[in-house]
């Protein structure tokens, strides 16, 4: 399927129309190619997101991994296929009911960005009713925490029949690896794409 991405936005995640069990997303880089697969397993306790480099399932790139079994603050592990870490990511449990929030840590569990919903009033009125939050689509920043350098913008597009979630990377930074922004998005297109339809 022909796809254009937004301008400016390295990576879009789409999620993939009719799959039986659990979700799944294409990842489509700037110019529109697919260059990944993401898997949300179905059945399982703890939540698992597997990201391939295609829908064959071949060649993992990287697995993102629920600590807990059920925990509305959840940390989530991200690892290559080898098991070595490249960061982590949690919800800020109950704050996350009025405005979504994210930290995000390093292979060594130091804290070193963080991810909020754009605004609380948006995200307070989005909550009312599935009909106003397609209206008006979610918006993330992912700031790094030493000097509030925005890093990346996630954003819903408004689609009212496929979840769709584009990443424009603002700034390269060699402590957050590419890899572990992306896992963040998949995160989320999951995460929140499935409270979105619920």
């Amino acid at each position: 399927m022909a796809f254009t991405p937004r301008e400016g936005e390295r990576y879009t995640i789409r999620r993939k129309i009719l799959t039986i069990l659990g979700a799944s997303f294409h990842i489509y880089d700037g110019q529109g190619a697919v260059v990944g697969f993401c898997r949300q397993k179905a059945f399982k306790l703890r939540e698992d997101l597997r990201i391939f480099t295609s829908e064959d399932r071949t060649e993992e790139l990287i697995r993102m991994q629920a600590r807990q079994v059920i925990d509305f603050g959840a940390t989530y592990d991200v690892t290559l296929p080898s098991g070595e870490a490249i960061g982590s990511v949690r919800r800020k449990g109950l704050k996350s009911m009025f405005r979504d929030s994210w930290l995000v840590f390093d292979e060594q569990g130091r804290q070193i960005a963080t991810l909020k919903e754009d605004s609380g009033g948006k995200a307070i009125v989005r909550r009312i009713h599935p009909l106003i939050a397609a209206m008006m689509p979610q918006q993330f920043h992912l700031t790094r925490d030493t000097d509030s350098t925005r890093l990346a913008t996630f954003r819903t597009h408004f689609n009212p029949f496929v979840y769709r979630l584009g990443i424009a990377v603002h700034a390269d930074d060699e402590v957050i690896d590419d890899l572990l922004i992306l896992g963040t998005g998949c995160l989320l297109a999951a995460i929140e794409g499935r409270q979105s339809s619920e």
